[in-house]
């Protein structure tokens, strides 16, 4: 079963901190790997050294066979990049998504990115009776797999990325200390993700790139049609043979993301958009939103996806939530880049003049700027930065 890995992230953790664990034979080599996985955040030159490492330092303290690593976005918690996975079998990429999101199972990713532990082993979530989730039937035990570790990589109740382990069949499950290190490693993980994009800029589209792309999918995920710009950006999403090669389809889990929420939503089964915002090759970040329609007997229809550059105002809400904003402090910044001034914010807020200025002045600071304008500029006007990996960066398999 190969594995392979695909656009990745640069990422920066704080300083080393010490594990406390229940008595187990592990516990030791699991203090010294959240030292280990830290450090490697934290002193990482290059976004894919710094996945593997990650990978080979998780897998030495808590042992895998299999595993999926996406950044998410923190808005919808779909995936958006990086992709790492490793050793899946060819066909179940593409499905992944579209089950997570259409089908109500144990230990879903948006259920963690609530839950007062934000990692969880299928094992102990179904009573050690794993045959009762969908996943293990459908997508584990094909493979030869057994148990499985999920978990957010979550901050300040914002979620920028989720990982799933798996182990073969056979093997003794997940320990209880090996989910609380997994759970204990989340926010180093978030907060670097969450550091990265405050100081990401999006990238302006290059000329004759501003067209908006339309694709038509069924409810399972199966491309029906789409139109030249939509191929054109699946193109600069998965490579020139997106269409034709596993590896290059699996950077389009994005988009299989949007289309299994497109469905749960329009069934009635989730609320809330159907979108994600997603960093590319040559700095550019599309927007990807998908909507459901209804056949007139009442059943599910096709998903209509829509893929173009993302606007400034598609990417303020990830740039807030990089920025560790409170809710309070996400409101206030809403209401000033709707050009509401201190008095008028405090009326809208029910909050006196002098606590709104208190939020702006935890905002400037937590965004990096000294006033208003800066801020407003940071959110909608600024030019993007360079991409976070080479143009056409190649796919890389990996054996353990």
């Amino acid at each position: 079963m190969p594995g392979f890995r695909a656009r990745a992230w640069w990422l920066t953790a704080g300083s080393p901190v010490s594990l406390t664990l229940e008595e187990d034979p592990v516990a030791t080599d699991l203090a010294d790997a959240l030292n280990e996985v830290s450090a490697l955040c934290r002193e990482a030159q290059r976004p894919d050294v710094l996945l593997a490492s990650v990978s080979q330092a998780v897998r030495r303290a808590v042992p895998f066979e299999g595993a999926l690593w996406f950044g998410t976005d923190p808005t919808t918690v779909l995936a958006t990049c990086p992709v790492r996975i490793e050793n899946v079998e060819t066909g179940h990429c593409e499905s992944y998504w579209t089950r997570e999101c259409q089908v109500e199972d144990a230990l879903l990713f948006r259920d963690l990115a609530r839950a007062p532990s934000p990692a969880g082993s299928l094992y102990q979530a179904t009573d050690d009776h794993p045959v009762r989730s969908a996943r293990y039937r459908e997508y584990l035990a094909p493979q030869g797999y057994g148990d499985e570790l999920r978990v957010a990589f979550r901050v300040n109740n914002a979620t920028w990325g989720v990982a799933d382990l798996h182990r073969e069949r056979g093997r003794r499950a997940f320990s209880r200390t090996e989910v609380a290190f997994m759970s204990t490693i989340s926010p180093t993980i978030g907060r670097a993700l969450s550091n990265l994009n405050r100081e990401a800029k999006a990238a302006a589209p290059t000329s004759g790139s501003e067209t908006v792309g339309v694709a038509l999918f069924t409810p399972e995920g199966d491309l029906v049609s789409l139109s030249p710009a939509a191929e054109h950006w699946f193109t600069l999403l998965g490579g020139p043979s997106w269409r034709q090669q596993s590896v290059e389809k699996a950077r389009l889990t994005s988009v299989w993301a949007v289309v299994g929420r497109a469905v749960a939503v329009s069934e009635g089964r989730e609320v809330g958009p159907a979108s994600a915002q997603v960093r590319v090759a040559e700095g550019t970040w599309l927007s990807v939103t998908g909507t459901g329609t209804r056949l007139p007997n009442g059943r599910t229809g096709l998903v209509a996806v829509r893929i173009a550059p993302s606007s400034a105002s598609e990417l303020a809400p990830v740039i807030l939530q990089s920025a560790g904003l409170t809710p309070r402090e996400r409101q206030v910044t809403q209401a000033l880049s709707r050009g509401l001034a201190t008095k008028e914010i405090a009326a809208t807020l029910g909050l006196s003049a002098f606590t709104v200025r208190d939020h702006l002045k935890e905002i400037y600071a937590k965004v990096g700027v000294n006033n208003r304008g800066a801020l407003l500029a940071r959110l909608f006007t600024e030019s993007y930065s360079p991409p976070l990996h080479e143009p056409g960066a190649d796919v890389v398999f990996g054996d353990f």
